[in-house]
């Protein structure tokens, strides 16, 4: 295939520290033509030292006037961007080397306006901790009314910037949740999207992560329940919730979500508090990656990329 221009859209606020590795993983990529727009959310400095350190002329920043959230700096970088593509990725998530390349070819081949792939989730020593291959996109367009089925979150989609310009803006209002409400469009306009079923995006574990605010994940995905009048799986939410507040030791938190996934008509929930509630270390011991192949390969990029780092091992 002829190279696209990709823009890659990367919002980031005081997270300088993660950043750099990040902007690392995405400067790696193979054999396509892009420009990186960091979106400065924060108070400028540190990131600006950053993408500094990296000198390379296909990365610039952007700021906010005044703090817009995450959607509010990703509207802004898909308003700066060039490419005739638009790929996101969170300032704390990896890229495969090979990531953009092969999404571009698959979009390409299958007529897909927007592609996704697979992902991993590792903890801060780019350790794989849990995987397993994504949907294909029948199921997770079938899924998605229901939970956002598309693995990995922003940092996975990449999708023609005029089709994202058809669907509109990530709306600024909702704090948490902001890219299943764009999913939900981008289906509606493009229809069923393309998929690489390789673990090609890694999210990295840290007590920082915006997921880990259950409190305001449950509110948005009840305000894009109401908009799009969509069948919310509120058990699989709540079952989520719980097993973040077992992360946290917080099994009072984490018995009140499995309640509220029982009401829901999980009755398995009571079974899961019975097990789970008690001893809140079993949260941790259950992300194994389900298959040995798919954690040896993501593990094998994100070991080369660990030890091209100016801080790896």
């Amino acid at each position: 295939m002829t190279e696209a221009a990709v823009s890659v859209v990367i919002p980031t606020r005081d997270r300088a520290d993660l950043l750099e590795l990040t902007l690392r993983s995405v400067l790696n990529q193979r054999g396509v033509d892009m420009e990186i727009i960091v979106v400065d959310d924060g108070n400028g400095t540190a990131t600006v030292a950053v993408v500094d350190a990296v000198s390379d002329p296909r990365v610039r920043v952007v700021r906010n006037r005044g703090a817009r959230g995450e959607c509010g700096a990703r509207n802004h970088g898909v308003a700066e961007a060039r490419g005739d593509w638009i790929a996101f990725c969170d300032d704390d998530d990896l890229w495969a080397p090979g990531k953009l390349r092969a999404q571009l070819s698959a979009a390409v081949q299958e007529g897909a306006e927007w592609v996704y792939a697979g992902d991993v989730t590792v903890d801060m020593q780019l350790r794989v901790l849990s995987g397993h291959p994504p949907p294909d996109p029948d199921h997770m367009l079938r899924d998605l009314p229901r939970h956002n089925s598309v693995p990995a979150g922003a940092s996975n989609i990449v999708v023609r910037a005029a089709t994202l310009g058809r669907a509109g803006v990530f709306d600024p209002r909702l704090c948490t949740c902001g890219d299943w409400e764009m999913w939900l469009r981008l289906a509606r306009t493009a229809g069923r999207p393309a998929c690489i079923p390789r673990p090609l995006v890694a999210l990295r574990m840290h007590p920082r992560m915006a997921s880990r605010d259950a409190g305001q994940i449950l509110r948005d995905v009840e305000v894009i329940a109401r908009r799009h009048e969509i069948p919310l799986d509120r058990a699989r939410h709540h079952r989520w919730a719980a097993w973040m507040a077992l992360e946290d030791g917080d099994r009072r938190r984490a018995l009140r979500h499995y309640l509220r996934a029982v009401e829901s008509g999980d009755w398995r929930s009571a079974g899961r508090a019975i097990v789970a509630v008690p001893d809140p270390h079993v949260a941790h011991s259950r992300r194994l990656p389900e298959s040995a192949r798919w954690a040896a390969e993501a593990q094998q990029w994100l070991d080369a990329l660990l030890n091209a780092s100016p801080h790896g091992s």
